[in-house]
């Protein structure tokens, strides 16, 4: 008998004990019992397995990150790879649509709009209007021996009190006008915007990622392993010809490796995100980002909160 209730007890008290240390000391924090109603309230079997998840990857974001990033992205058979990029991927946004969602001042929900998020999950498009955003120490860049600097750069946008009462330390609310200043120092420093949607985080919108090619877990999936976890903006870079001097420069800072030089710089297609990087890089002016339908269309929240169809601008201009 006494083994029996040892079998059972001991893992009981080890989780307990795993739950009072997730919780920080507490038996549980408002911010968590208000994510756990949220994800789990239909009370059905899959909500529940993703509350827990979202629980997991919300607490242990360095870890989780880590591990993915060194020992499962690597070992991925093709099928997983599409599985994982349809449960947890990110859509790329120029500067000038990342700020807009940092301005927005109405909350948004849309339902149709596959061809914005070309993903089973996050087709719904769920935005909360919101004076701040708590930033969060990246959890990729951490994952780096040497991470490019600053490491402050994922914006939790919208409901941020769950990441700022279990990362006190690595996290902090900002303005709108402090998330507008590190998105300009962020393109400045030729790193990619990204909006990121995950199962576990509601099927939803949920971060604006600043990410570098050198660090980025989600970059290095698509570009190295060739995970689909990144969808193009709805741009394309182009090149003025006459004014292309072959000086290297975008091709040196293409996250994407979609742009190489030979008498003038020349876009891959295929590769090519339509991030703005190349464009904010180009002193001669020779490169912009030109709307192509073939990419799919921008997360523009200034369109989608209209309630009207998707207008598709011809040129997005920095």
């Amino acid at each position: 008998m006494f083994w029996l209730l040892s079998l059972v007890a001991v893992p009981f008290v080890a989780l307990a004990a795993l739950w009072i240390i997730g919780e920080r000391g507490h038996l549980m924090l408002p911010s968590t019992r208000k994510a756990l109603n949220r994800r789990g309230q239909n009370g059905h079997h899959r909500s529940l397995l993703n509350a827990l998840h979202g629980y997991v990857y919300g607490r242990w974001p360095y870890q989780y990150i880590s591990f993915l990033v060194h020992r499962v992205m690597p070992r991925m058979s093709p099928r997983f790879k599409q599985w994982w990029a349809d449960h947890y991927h990110g859509k790329v946004v120029p500067t000038e649509l990342a700020c807009a969602i940092i301005r927005l001042d109405h909350d948004i929900a849309r339902t149709d709009l596959e061809q914005v998020i070309p993903y089973p999950t996050a087709r719904d498009i769920v935005l909360q209007a919101s004076p701040t955003v708590t930033l969060l120490e990246c959890p990729c860049r951490h994952a780096r021996e040497n991470p490019c600097q600053p490491t402050d750069v994922c914006m939790i946008v919208g409901e941020g009190s769950f990441t700022r009462d279990h990362h006190p330390e690595r996290s902090r609310r900002v303005s709108q006008d402090e998330a507008l200043a590190l998105l300009e120092a962020e393109h400045e420093r030729g790193h990619v915007h990204t909006a990121y949607f995950k199962d576990a985080c509601d099927n939803r919108f949920y971060a604006i990622c600043n990410c570098c090619s050198c660090c980025c877990g989600g970059l290095e999936a698509m570009v190295k392993n060739g995970i689909p976890m990144v969808a193009s903006s709805g741009f394309v870079a182009e090149v003025d010809e006459l004014a292309c001097i072959a000086c290297g420069t975008c091709e040196e800072a293409c996250p994407f490796e979609a742009v190489s030089v030979n008498g003038r710089a020349r876009v891959e297609w295929e590769k090519c995100m339509g991030c703005g990087v190349c464009e904010g890089h180009c002193d001669t002016e020779a490169i912009a980002l030109v709307r192509d339908e073939r990419k799919g269309i921008p997360l523009d929240v200034r369109e989608i909160g209209e309630g009207a169809p998707v207008r598709e601008p011809l040129v997005l201009t920095s």
